[in-house]
């Protein structure tokens, strides 16, 4: 008797783990006969599930005996016909398209996707009323370009108002937090105070986006990895929504990872965005950033999917930004000059501005920045209050004293460090050459990284001309 309840147990086991599988029937007769694809989104990739061959009528089955993962799919046939639709828990249903066109989609058996496939025929009519309000506007008088503005700012409320009405009619699905991912609210209610005066405006409105960009944004369900919409949203929050200054960003984005914490799949890919980010970002100062990432996940083991391997290139590029970031105190140096009898220190240079420089004769940039730099930055503004400190970063004394006679940089503070002991190529990141740094009359580092008429600019800027 034991024995048949065992069994039976693994029967009925058998049953529901078979159960759990995905059946996707699709009909599709232009492609009869033809292999399709069953993709799914991975953030901005497409990634291939599954291929079938339909039969002559148009018709198979993709099918799996465990469930795919929820997000938003796509039927491929090739790069003209293909279409996409939502896959929530229910993974057993028909698909059919008459001509791979979206307005024909049709879906049977599973409720959230056959909403998905609603709204994808509401929100072409959205799109084709814009368009039409659009044209119309580009034609029209003074006053009836209102009017259509009207119409066009309506047809964003009857989108917001449709996901808010889904989300309500469908509360807790995957289908409802799709829609409202997509929802940013707007400040109501805003003082008079405040609505009358542009500047408070402009930055109460600032500080309402940033504390509610992601009220309708679930950063831990791992669902959104399986959809277009999530790098999307992180690229605006990080390059838009935050103030782009390395305080006010840092604050941000440590905050969303921790947030994201209680889903791995999530805080995996959300830290590892931003560690991308910040080293490879544009702007000023936002290494800084890739420092403070590094620090607190990377180098503390908690990245978890990071090699040994990762972990040694994310150290060595912490190494080398961690003493010449913005706002910190440059490191001091005691270099040898060029003529080999004295010693010139970085932190007693008494003046406004200094130029810390790097280069070497033999690189290419080298020979147009550094002459630049004398001729478009230094004689301007020597007698201003600029200083430059330049160093030459190789051993080789001859090549160094022939191009500083060729460009007559008598005037620098020319400096050397023939045995490599002031360690200034990991203090200063001297991997590639030239190197600039502008620090002010305490030796803090205000600006880095620029071309010669940045330079130009922000030292007369610091100067005051």
């Amino acid at each position: 008797m034991k024995r048949y309840i065992i069994t039976l147990i693994g029967f009925i086991f058998t049953l529901t783990a078979f159960s759990q599988g995905f059946k996707i029937n699709v009909e599709l007769p232009t492609a009869s006969g033809q292999n399709v694809l069953l993709a799914h989104y991975q953030t901005i990739q497409i990634l291939i599930n599954d291929t079938i061959i339909l039969d002559n009528s148009g018709k198979g089955t993709f099918t799996g005996d465990t469930l795919l993962p929820q997000g938003l799919y796509k039927i491929f046939y090739n790069n003209e016909n293909h279409f996409d639709f939502l896959l929530s828990a229910d993974q057993k249903f028909t698909i059919s398209n008459s001509n791979f066109s979206n307005a024909n989609i049709k879906i049977d058996g599973a409720k959230e996707s056959e909403e998905f496939i609603k709204y994808m025929h509401f929100l072409s009519g959205q799109q084709k009323k814009r368009l039409d309000y659009e044209s119309k506007w580009k034609e029209a008088t003074q006053q009836e370009k209102e009017i259509y503005q009207n119409e066009i700012n309506n047809l964003t409320k009857e989108l917001h108002t449709y996901w808010k009405t889904k989300a309500i009619e469908y509360p807790g699905t995957w289908l409802a937090s799709f829609l409202m991912a997509n929802y940013v609210p707007v400040p109501e209610n805003i003082p008079e105070e405040i609505k009358n005066n542009d500047s408070l405006l402009l930055r109460y409105e600032f500080d309402f986006q940033k504390t509610h960009y992601f009220d309708y944004f679930d950063i831990t369900d791992k669902r959104f990895l399986t959809t277009p919409l999530l790098k999307p949203k992180l690229e605006t929050y990080f390059m838009k929504v935050l103030f782009q200054m390395h305080d006010s960003i840092r604050i941000g984005v440590l905050d969303l990872i921790e947030k994201s914490r209680s889903s791995k799949p999530m805080f995996r890919y959300i830290t590892s965005y931003f560690l991308n980010e910040s080293i490879n970002s544009k702007i000023m100062g936002i290494d800084a950033l890739f420092v403070d990432i590094a620090k607190n996940y990377y180098l503390t083991g908690e990245a978890f999917w990071a090699d040994s391997s990762t972990i040694e290139k994310v150290r060595e590029n912490v190494i080398f930004a961690e003493h010449n970031l913005i706002g910190q105190i440059a490191p001091e140096l005691l270099l040898e000059g060029i003529d080999g009898e004295d010693f010139f220190s970085l932190h007693q240079i008494n003046t406004k501005i200094t130029l810390l420089l790097i280069f070497e004769p033999g690189c290419s940039h080298c020979k147009e920045f550094v002459p630049a730099i004398y001729k478009d930055v230094y004689i301007p503004y020597r007698d201003k209050g600029l200083e430059v400190y330049a160093i030459y970063s190789m051993d080789n004394k001859k090549e160094w004293k022939e191009f500083i006679d060729k460009h007559e940089l008598y005037d620098w503070i020319n400096v050397w460090d023939e045995h490599h002991n002031s360690g200034f190529k990991i203090l200063y990141d001297v991997r590639n050459t030239p190197r600039i740094y502008v620090l002010d009359e305490n030796k803090k580092i205000i600006a880095k990284k620029l071309s010669v008429e940045q330079v130009k600019r922000v030292v007369g800027i610091e100067l005051g001309i």
